[in-house]
């Protein structure tokens, strides 16, 4: 989770301007995989559109069952003569032009509901590991030469004539550090493996970087512009979806901020006291452990004086006493059972008196066995 202050604002030629925005408290909300994960794959199926094969598939031949007694099978076999369909099984799931076992129906429950407060539980999370380098160096973006993470553009650099063409606007981005991402997404486009090709969906390639503008002040030429980059998206800040956030329910992408869209943040998704304006009943998640340094925890002065007083000091009600086995510790045995010291010298005075070695475990149990 990203704590700093401020954020430095970077003009369109590369440079950095004098101005700073502070950080919105959207990045410092916890980062739980989790909860992404769930709320992505709950996304993914609401995207999807019902399929289905036709009802009558299958189904549409003349076809009538032999009986018994021809030495072949009871299924429904094709009427007819003087062709190489007539006689040939039909209808069946196992039959040449049969229909599928179990066809597909389009009312199949497509669909899942996902908890308000869990979409945007995982909204902020997404965000916050957008501003964590190494997180986006594990998805895969190439940010080495980019100056600072979340990266955010003054608004002037997408206004008008500056950004009309494409060619602009991926002088842009190679100016703000971002030319070996976009460059890794062009090597990336390969053809896809299997019929998926036969449908639309010819080519793979990676995700290259999300750009969030804010509609309000941001003009339309800076989607215009950036459409038609190999891997970049664009999104208003006020619509940002999980599955563009967190590709493959993955965090970590690399998002280039408007300065207006970075603005917006607070306003949009408030503070942990301080609710949202657009979001109604909406606070911020905070983190139950803000130390998730366990060990330093358990061995902290303050957790080790509660379980273990010192030495030399006397305990106190609230210090604990350190279980030990009685049975090896002679002052816990005498602390349970008082009578133990006289039993023990009771015991030793009767061998002495007998004149006999006191026995160990081991030659117990052997004589034991020898009497038997």
């Amino acid at each position: 989770m990203a704590t700093r202050p401020t954020v430095s604002i970077a003009s369109g030629e590369g440079s950095r301007l004098p101005d700073t925005i502070p950080l919105p408290a959207v990045f410092t909300a916890p980062i739980r995989p989790d909860i992404v994960q769930t709320v992505h794959a709950g996304m993914a199926k609401n995207k999807r559109q019902p399929y289905a094969v036709s009802e009558k598939a299958g189904h549409q031949t003349s076809a009538e069952s032999w009986g018994t007694g021809r030495a072949v099978a009871r299924i429904p076999r094709v009427s007819g003569g003087g062709t190489h369909r007539a006689g040939q099984a039909a209808f069946g799931n196992m039959c040449r032009s049969g229909r599928m076992f179990a066809p597909t129906k389009v009312w199949r429950k497509w669909h899942q509901k996902i908890n308000l407060g869990q979409k945007r539980f995982a909204t902020t999370s997404a965000l916050a590991a957008s501003s964590v380098p190494s997180l986006l160096l594990a998805r895969g973006h190439q940010i080495s030469t980019v100056p600072e993470v979340p990266l955010v553009i003054s608004s002037k650099a997408f206004e008008g004539a500056a950004i009309a063409k494409t060619s602009a606007a991926v002088k842009l981005l190679g100016a703000v550090g971002a030319g070996p991402d976009l460059n890794r997404v062009r090597a990336s486009r390969k053809i896809r493996a299997g019929k998926g090709k036969l449908r639309g969906r010819r080519h793979r390639q990676r995700r290259g970087p999300l750009i969030v503008y804010n509609p309000e002040t941001d003009g339309k030429e800076l989607t215009k512009a950036m459409r038609n980059i190999p891997g970049v998206e664009t999104s208003s800040v006020f619509a940002l979806n999980l599955l563009q956030l967190a590709p493959g329910g993955h965090l970590g992408r690399f998002i280039i901020w408007t300065s207006s869209a970075f603005a917006a943040l607070d306003t949009i998704y408030g503070s942990t006291t301080e609710p949202s304006a657009l979001k109604k009943d909406f606070l911020l998640p905070s983190a139950l452990v803000h130390n998730a340094d366990i060990s330093r925890l358990i061995n902290s002065s303050e957790i080790q004086a509660v379980l273990r007083a010192p030495k030399g000091e006397a305990k106190t009600k609230r210090a604990g006493v350190q279980k030990k086995n009685p049975l090896k510790n002679k002052q816990v045995l005498l602390r349970i059972n008082p009578y133990a010291k006289a039993f023990s010298k009771q015991k030793l005075g009767q061998e002495k008196l007998e004149g006999e070695k006191p026995k160990e475990a081991g030659e117990t149990f052997r004589s034991v066995l020898h009497e038997n």
